[in-house]
């Protein structure tokens, strides 16, 4: 597939309001091209390079485009400079100035999808002395060779400014139309990524060998499995009998979530985006070598701070500390870390995943005894729910957000929120104290005193997994700070797009629609009904069209952006619709009193 043929469907793309249109697009899209291409488009067309967990990055600076564009097309910085301050967009200015470029171009040749990847992925691993001038002429070479569409994408690419809004549900569903037939059978696919978390390796063979290749798919060391997630019941009662009488409980961390891959003296971390954070755990990384009773192994765990003298575990906003890129290895020995390890599903060249947890743990237990870095997880098996909320008090007293049960015979179940895990937590004994992970889908103006910062609030959605879009829920107006203002538009600014993304769904319309990228904690007083929010639109029990609104939210943490989550690990449609049926279990438990 030629690249200019690419940037046509990606024209189509960004216009489009519908995600089912979308679905439609990419399909099309994916049945014209070869299957050795299928990885590379998908990468380009989600805007990365790689999956998370290769951690290839561009950090191409806008300095560099602007430097790039004025070499290729024969115009001046200043030139280039003043055409974008117009168009506030370098993919237009590079667009633009390609059409008026002053240079002849030097060949005819076209570039094929991946002889763009590939110069694209050069530019990104070029690093050292004189790297910064190397990209620029790699850069510059593409910009020259390329239509003005072309220039458009080949500038957004790599300034992680293209805006598809395409997510990974949405790229299944389009796969599994184009090479098996029927959108429906996404959920095939959702096994294979489940284990590998790589969506292109994912598209590239089924495109090459249909189901059979999906069916293929193995557990791999080094390449992450998706976590699995617990969903979330308010009492012991309810949990006991939702597991069938009894149920293995463990303390539930607040800390790093680390997945941990061993080899031999090989080891590598990744965090719940599946990430590598290897080099920010080097303490981790020792006691997986040194300690720990395996040479092949993948453990699923928690890594917090914890103070030995005091038996005390220290908050987040304390183990957060140890999220850094320099002076890692000082801030290790001050601040070390204890994981606490709540499963096993790899051991020894062998897939553990469908094992029942009970033997699991063993295996867990019996890899761990000699290591004090690294600890089972802190539980109790019980069929009884005073025991459990007993156990549950206590190790809120300890600092800990709650607990987790597990069902005894239950399997790990890689990327999916099921009840073989189920979570309790304190704020859901009660009033709406529990916080909320919202995912942005527009910002208003500012007014009055906000006004010289020209932002006003946020526009954020829940996560219907079930339709594969961001409901709205609320409109957040307070709880910034000047400077989480200040973050939040410019972050923004970045992904505004002209009208409604397609995987958004919304009555509300802010002052600007931005792609569905970035999530932010924010805490309400409670949910409630409300005909101006999409959130659960259509699902009251009793037969109205309203859906659910929180009350008085406000933006809550320092970080304004919230780094360690994905907008598919946002709160969802369903987790929503579970916290506002709580509310009104207490609010006519106390009229009851």
């Amino acid at each position: 597939m030629l690249f200019r043929r690419l940037g046509e469907y990606f024209e189509k793309l960004e216009t489009m309001s519908s995600r089912l249109l979308m679905v439609e697009v990419l399909t099309e899209m994916f049945k014209e091209a070869k299957a050795s291409e299928i990885s590379k488009i998908i990468y380009i067309t989600q805007g990365v390079l790689a999956p998370p967990f290769e951690g290839i990055k561009f950090n191409l600076a806008e300095k560099i485009a602007e430097e790039s564009i004025a070499i290729a097309t024969g115009h001046s910085k200043e030139d280039v400079s003043k055409a974008y301050r117009k168009s506030g967009d370098m993919g237009i200015t590079a667009m633009e100035l390609q059409e008026k470029s002053r240079l002849k171009k030097m060949s005819n040749k076209e570039f094929t999808v991946s002889e763009f990847y590939d110069a694209m992925r050069k530019i990104a691993e070029t690093s050292g002395a004189g790297s910064k001038d190397h990209k620029i002429k790699m850069l510059a070479n593409v910009i020259a060779a390329s239509t003005p569409t072309e220039a458009k994408y080949a500038v957004k690419y790599p300034l992680d400014e293209l805006r598809m809004g395409v997510g990974d549900a949405t790229v299944m569903e389009a796969l599994a139309a184009a090479f098996l037939g029927d959108r429906k059978l996404k959920e095939k696919l959702e096994v294979a990524y489940n284990l590998c978390s790589d969506l292109g390796s994912v598209g590239e063979e089924v495109a090459e060998h249909g189901i059979k290749g999906i069916e293929s798919f193995k557990v791999s060391l080094f390449k992450p499995i998706r976590p699995a997630l617990a969903e979330r019941l308010p009492t012991a009662e309810e949990i006991i009998e939702k597991m069938g009488g009894s149920a293995s409980v463990e303390q539930k961390y607040d800390g790093f979530r680390c997945q941990i891959h061993k080899k031999s003296n090989k080891v590598r971390i990744f965090s719940r985006r599946l990430e590598d954070t290897t080099e920010m755990f080097p303490d981790l990384r020792d006691a997986m070598v040194n300690e720990i009773r395996a040479e092949e192994i993948i453990l699923d765990g928690e890594a917090l701070a914890y103070n030995e003298k005091t038996q005390q575990f220290l908050p987040f906003q304390e183990t957060i500390q140890r999220k850094r890129k320099h002076r890692v290895d000082e801030k290790a020995l001050e601040m070390p870390l204890k994981l606490f390890a709540f499963d096993i599903m790899y051991l020894e060249g062998k897939n553990l995943m469908d094992e029942p947890y009970k033997k699991r743990r063993e295996l867990l237990e019996k890899v761990t005894s000699a290591s004090d870095t690294i600890r089972p997880s802190t539980r109790i098996i019980t069929s009884s729910p005073k025991e459990l909320e007993e156990f549950f008090q206590t190790s809120i007293e300890n600092g800990l957000e709650g607990i987790v049960a597990k069902e005894q015979n239950g399997k790990y179940v890689a990327g999916a929120r099921k009840f073989g895990w189920i979570k309790m937590k304190r704020s859901y004994k009660g009033e709406l104290e529990d916080t909320l992970d919202l995912v942005i889908i527009g910002y208003f103006l500012g007014k009055g005193q906000r006004s010289e910062f020209k932002f006003g609030g946020l526009l954020c959605a829940a996560y219907n997994e079930k339709r594969d879009m961001f409901e709205s829920v609320s409109r957040i107006g307070s709880g910034f700070s000047e400077a989480q203002m200040v973050e939040l538009k410019r972050a923004l600014d970045k992904i505004i797009v002209k009208s409604r993304p397609a995987r958004v769904d919304s009555i509300v319309e802010p002052d600007f629609w931005v792609i569905p990228k970035y999530v932010v904690t924010i805490k309400a007083d409670e949910i409630t009904k409300s005909p101006m929010h999409t959130c659960g639109k259509g699902l009251q029990k009793d037969g109205t069209e309203a859906g659910y609104a929180l009350r008085f939210p406000r933006l809550v943490g320092n970080e304004a952006i919230r780094s360690d989550k994905s907008i598919e690990d946002a709160t969802t449609t369903e987790e929503v619709i579970e916290m506002y049926n709580q509310q009104r279990k207490v609010s006519i438990g106390k009229e009851q009193e």
